[in-house]
């Protein structure tokens, strides 16, 4: 890419900061955040709550705080002044507001620190700001002892919430009832902390956030150096012990090596090294990463990856370790093309599986740091197609809006505060020279909101001395006595404790990604027209089934199996997908390669069976289920119930029709606030059940991965069955009450209400295999619709039945 390119691109990316920026600051400020499709802001209380979302917003101007270092570094100066001015003297952070200890660390406390940081840098420049008297370190210092009170538990991991005014325990403080919070939401405090003490000289808030890295340290699995995702505040016990790089852990291991990188302190570096080796050893499986069971790490807990982990080639690169970096990059990078965005989850054959993309910054964070190590103009045009994606599909009249669907492109009303802070800045660093720029940007560590603290702190205040890593002479290695950190190797790799210089790995060698990316570039294409090989080729299929593998296996194909029980053929020349339905000379490829079931591990299928009449049990439509909530799979005769909608339809404020609700099963549909916040709003109204239906029209079972409702940190007041329809199956519940008084369900497991609750035998399972299930038409009052029965798969169309016509009743 030519210099008068990447300055195009560079001018592009400030242009659409100050859209961004410019429609915050026309439409929404003070307000926390934008509604980039209302134009107006964000005011928590004036909006539907959107539940533990909401929890970022404090009523302290959110995104002007968390975009002031991005004014600095795109070199906006006026304007960076401007909001300093304004911060100091509109923001007050004495109100009554219940907020997320996490984000509000990572935002408004990082915000604030790397505000200060900037405006005293300028400062001491000798031309700007000659007027600022440390204003934003005491708003930071402020905020540090409101966070403070959240740590007052008996283990030392704080609460997940505090209330800026009235702390933790006191009567007023609407919070303090939670038992558990997130591995990454106790771990990802030590940056700010630790540059907020060295910048006052009171040591308490390093001290807090450090002691919550000794309890996480203290109750990983010892044998392997997994952490789980989500630990109880009081004892310390993992309440869940998936382990991953993604949502829930994530930062966690990003700050024990920033830690090290900002502060100084072995202990840091010694812990993410251990936890290191047994992510690649466990989690990795290139280009993959996938959560395993933090006492069972040798088999994968689920098939789907949230794009939280985006970050971790980023972090892979200051580790340097390149090869892994550039492999779950390309990976990355593939689905990305594939979708426009990055679906929030996607599954192990890179299909959607949560389709919502909230403008998050991770992917492109990794593109720069991969582009700093490498300087392989290829990651400039993957920041290109991230510039041109955001112009094309997310720019609005009002800002940016974040994407409700990949598949649909349908916009929703938010654009969070982290888009300014993050993704302008990375964007804008990977298209500017270095000498561009009015600070050394390698001065500084970006912590996880990519605000900037400088490396300067770690002269500030030596390393705790109770914190020092102590080790074993190797000469007594096997011999008695305990070592502080149990469970660090023994034998360092030759990257533990320095960082590999790229010209030492590949030198002057710019096809050293190349070769590494090439083998990741044609990634199954899920969802595009398959093309039949080898349609006249038998092969013998004997008990073995080593022969026929062989025969693949000269003919130069390799076989990976897809989610959708097709297989994947690439070859030396060329790569295609096989379907297995109707290539009956290759239908034995399914059973070679195993390939996994439509529904992810533990997910076991509900379904939603209406029997009133005129369906009397022949309607079953699958359902998803839900993390919280009755488990219907105990369940055997399921819950049963007439139906009725909600209203508001979405459930996410007071429900109007309370006395239709008691004792019905409600309709509602999906988005305006979490699934927990309407499934307690239809609870406390009397409702027996609730059936959640996707807003993203033309949805359907038979096309996506099965999805599994999440909850918001605390539900175990929640005890009514929940199930999620797609768009498609809910429209049927819809049409059917729309025509009928009275519409009764049982919703249950699948297996019971189709009564399959015996093993299916072998050969059911082959003829399953071989042929697609059936999709009829049936006719009930009103006129025809579309209900996929779930039967037996038949061997032969069924003759003798015949649609009746629409004037004719059932």
């Amino acid at each position: 890419m030519g210099a008068a390119e990447k300055r195009q691109l560079r001018d592009q990316v400030v242009e659409m900061f100050d859209h961004a920026y410019g429609s915050y600051m026309k439409y929404a400020y003070p307000a926390d955040e934008l509604m980039p499709l209302s134009c107006r802001g964000r005011v928590r209380g004036l909006e539907p709550s959107r539940g533990d979302i909401d929890d970022a917003l404090g009523k302290f101007s959110l995104t002007l705080i968390d975009t002031l270092d991005t004014l600095v570094v795109l070199n906006k100066l006026d304007e960076f002044e401007d909001a300093v001015r304004k911060v100091v003297l509109d923001v007050r952070l004495d109100n009554d507001v219940v907020v997320s200890v996490f984000e509000t660390n990572i935002r408004v406390l990082g915000g604030l620190l790397g505000g200060h940081i900037m405006a005293d840098m300028l400062k001491v420049q000798g031309e700007r700001l000659q007027w600022y008297k440390d204003e934003l370190l005491h708003l930071a210092r402020d905020l540090g002892y409101r966070l403070l009170p959240a740590f007052n538990t008996t283990s030392g991991l704080p609460y997940p919430r505090v209330n800026l005014r009235y702390g933790v325990l006191s009567p007023n403080s609407r919070t303090g009832t939670e038992l558990d919070t997130c591995t990454a939401c106790a771990g990802t405090m030590i940056l700010e902390f630790a540059a907020l003490s060295r910048l006052t000289q009171e040591t308490v808030f390093e001290d807090t956030a450090r002691r919550a890295l000794d309890v996480l340290w203290e109750k990983r699995q010892k044998g392997n150096n997994l952490v789980g995702t989500v630990i109880n505040i009081h004892n310390g016990d993992w309440v869940r012990r998936d382990s991953g790089v993604g949502a829930g852990i994530d930062s966690y291991y990003e700050y024990l090596m920033k830690a090290y990188i900002l502060l100084g302190d072995d202990t840091y570096l010694d812990r993410f090294n251990a936890h290191y080796v047994a992510i690649m050893k466990y989690i990795s499986q290139p280009p993959l990463l996938l959560n395993v069971h933090m006492h069972n790490p040798t088999v994968s807990i689920r098939s789907w990856m949230d794009s939280l982990l985006a970050f971790f080639p980023g972090l892979q690169v200051l580790r340097g370790d390149l090869k892994p970096a550039i492999e779950t990059h390309e990976m990355l990078y593939q689905v990305t093309k594939q979708h426009k965005f990055l679906p929030e989850a996607f599954t192990s054959d890179f299909a959607v599986y949560w389709a919502q993309h909230p403008l998050r910054p991770e992917f492109a964070e990794s593109t720069y740091f991969l582009y700093k190590a490498t300087r392989d103009p290829y990651y400039l045009h993957v920041g290109k197609s991230i510039v041109e994606s955001l112009n094309r599909h997310a720019r609005v009249e009002c800002g940016f809006a974040a994407v409700q669907d990949v598949r649909t492109g349908r916009h929703e009303d938010r654009m969070d505060s982290f888009f300014l802070a993050e993704m302008f800045k990375y964007l804008y660093l990977l298209f500017t020279e270095k000498r561009d720029l009015p600070l050394d940007i390698d001065d500084y560590i970006f912590t996880t909101e990519a605000h900037l603290l400088p490396l300067s702190l770690s002269t500030t205040r030596p390393s705790c001395p109770r914190n020092a890593t102590v080790r074993r002479p190797r000469a007594q290695q096997g011999s008695g006595g305990t070592m502080l950190h149990e469970g660090l190797a023994e034998e360092e790799e030759i990257f533990t404790r320095s960082c590999p210089s790229a010209q030492t790995l590949f030198p002057n060698n710019p096809t050293f990604p190349y070769t590494i990316r090439d083998s990741h570039k044609h990634l199954p294409s899920l969802g595009t027209e398959r093309l039949t090989l080898f349609s006249g080729i038998e092969l013998p299929l004997h008990d073995t089934r080593a022969e026929p593998l062989e025969i693949l296996k000269h003919l130069g194909l390799t076989l990976i199996p897809l989610g959708d029980g097709g297989v994947h053929m690439a070859g030396a020349q060329h790569r295609h997908e096989v379907s297995p339905v109707g290539v009956f000379t290759l239908k034995f490829i399914a059973e070679l390669v195993s390939p996994p079931s439509k529904e992810p591990p533990g997910l076991s299928p509900l379904a939603v069976q209406v029997i009133s009449p005129p369906f009397l049990g022949r309607m079953v439509l699958t359902a998803g289920p839900a993390q919280f909530g009755m488990d219907l799979t105990k369940e055997e005769h399921g819950v049963k119930g007439s139906l009725v909608q909600s209203e508001p339809y979405q459930a996410c404020s007071t429900i109007a029709n309370q006395e239709e609700v008691q004792g019905k099963i409600a309709l509602a549909q999906r988005g305006g606030c979490m699934f927990a916040a309407k499934a307690r709003n239809l609870q406390g109204v009397g409702a027996s059940g609730v059936i959640f239906i996707d807003d993203a029209e033309g949805s359907r079972s038979e096309d996506m991965v099965p999805f599994q409702m999440a909850g918001d940190g605390s539900t175990d007041d929640i005890v009514i069955p929940l199930v999620f329809l797609f768009w498609k199956e809910g429209q049927t519940l819809l049409d059917a009450l729309a025509h009928h008084r009275n519409v009764e369900v049982v919703l249950g497991a699948k297996l019971f209400l189709l009564g399959k609750d015996k093993e299916e035998s072998p050969a059911s399972q082959k003829d399953a295999l071989e042929l697609p299930h059936v999709e009829q038409e049936r006719c009930y009052r009103g006129g025809w619709d579309q209900a996929v029965m779930e039967e037996a798969p038949l061997s032969a169309p069924d003759d003798s039945w015949q649609p009746v016509p629409a004037t004719q009743e059932h």
